[in-house]
C-alpha cells in the first residue's frame, strides 16, 4: 500500500460497511446541527445529508451503484420505520377516530390537488408527456411512486428525484407556512404535511409535535393508496 497514497482509500471503498458508515455518520452530524438550531426548517437533516453525500461521491468518483450496495441497509429500514408508526397511532387512536370524516375529505382533495397541479404546471411549461407522467405521483413515498411511474411507462428515476425534492421542500416550508397561515391544530398541520411531503414531511411533523406526526403518517399511508388509483385517471383526462 505504501507505493500508492490512494491505496488505503481503494481498499476501504470496497467494503460495504464504508458507505453505511458514511451515511449514518453524515445523518448523525446533520441531525445534531438541526437539533442545535432548535429544528429550524432550513437545517433539515435530510436536505443536508443528500448534498454532503452527493459531493462526497463526486469527489471520490464513486458510482451510485457502489454506494447503494453498501448503504442499502438504511433503505431496508424504511419498512420497519413505517411499521413503527403504528405505535403512536395506537396511542392516539381516539383522536384519529374523532377526525375520520375531515381526514377523508382532506385526503381526497389533497390527493387531487397534488396530482392535478403538477400535471397542469408541466403542461403549462411545455414539458414532454413522459416528464409530466413521471412527476404526477411526486407526493407519495418513493417505492409507490416509482411503481406508479412504471405502470404509466414513465421514467421511475425522474419520479424518484421528484419525490425526494417534494419531500425536502415540503419539510422545509410546512412549519413556517402553517404558522403564517395561522393553523394551530396539529392534526391538520400533520395531515397536510403527510399528503404533500410523504415520509420526509412525516419525519418533520414528528419533530414538531407527536400528534402532528401521527396524522402525517396516516395521510402518507392513505395518500399512497388514493394516488395509485387517481393518477392513471387524472393523466388520461389531462394529458390527451
Amino acid at each position: 500500500m505504501s507505493d500508492n497514497p490512494f491505496s488505503l482509500w481503494v481498499y476501504l471503498s470496497q467494503s460495504p460497511l464504508l458507505w453505511l458508515t458514511v451515511t449514518l455518520s453524515t445523518y448523525a452530524v446533520t441531525d445534531a446541527v438541526s437539533l442545535k438550531t432548535a429544528r429550524h426548517p432550513l437545517a433539515n437533516p435530510v436536505l443536508h445529508s443528500v448534498w454532503i453525500i452527493a459531493a462526497f461521491l463526486l469527489v471520490t468518483k464513486t458510482s451510485y451503484t457502489a454506494y447503494f450496495a453498501g448503504a442499502q441497509f438504511v433503505h431496508f429500514l424504511l419498512g420497519p420505520a413505517t411499521v413503527a408508526l403504528a405505535a403512536p397511532l395506537y396511542e392516539n387512536r381516539r383522536r384519529v377516530a374523532a377526525a375520520v370524516l375531515p381526514m377523508l375529505i382532506a385526503l381526497v382533495v389533497g390527493s387531487i390537488v397534488a396530482i392535478v397541479s403538477v400535471v397542469l404546471l408541466a403542461e403549462a411549461f411545455g414539458l414532454p408527456r413522459d416528464v409530466a407522467l413521471s412527476l404526477a405521483p411526486k407526493s407519495v413515498t418513493a417505492g409507490v411512486a416509482m411503481g406508479i411511474s412504471e405502470s404509466l411507462h414513465a421514467d421511475p428515476s425522474l419520479t424518484a428525484v421528484a419525490v425526494i425534492l417534494t419531500g425536502i421542500m415540503g419539510a422545509i416550508i410546512v412549519t413556517p407556512l402553517m404558522n403564517r397561515a395561522g393553523f394551530t391544530d396539529y392534526r391538520a398541520r400533520g395531515f397536510a404535511a403527510g399528503i404533500a411531503a410523504h415520509g420526509i414531511g412525516t419525519a418533520r411533523a414528528f419533530q414538531v409535535d407527536e400528534v402532528a406526526g401521527v396524522f402525517a403518517g396516516i395521510a402518507m399511508s392513505l395518500n399512497a393508496l388514493v394516488t395509485s388509483l387517481l393518477v392513471p385517471l387524472a393523466v388520461t383526462i389531462l394529458l390527451r
